[in-house]
């Protein structure tokens, strides 16, 4: 069981995500979106392709692009399109 904790709170928590480059990708499903607020950060992997990103708001705190996710990688990266990984103080255990 993989969980990502911030603030104290259990963000998102799956029996199944898939590792890249060390990173934790969840599926939409398993993460708790009323913590998620879109963000307009985008970034540009060379092999994965646009990073799109969340800011986390958990008990009045806020953690800006916390969490990336690809809508539409590259075909080399198609096992992660849509799912959610973490970092900036996000502690996920796996």
């Amino acid at each position: 069981m993989a969980r990502a904790i911030w603030n104290g709170v259990v963000i998102a928590e799956s029996n199944e995500t898939v590792v890249v480059e060390g990173n934790h990708y969840f599926a939409p499903q398993d993460v708790k979106m009323e913590y998620f607020k879109p963000s307009s950060t985008q970034s540009v992997c060379p092999w994965k392709g646009t990073a799109s990103y969340y800011t986390l708001e958990v008990d009045g705190q806020t953690n800006a692009d916390a969490a990336w996710y690809y809508p539409d990688p590259k075909p080399a990266a198609a096992k992660i399109k849509g799912r959610i990984a973490f970092w900036r103080g996000v502690k996920v255990e796996a």
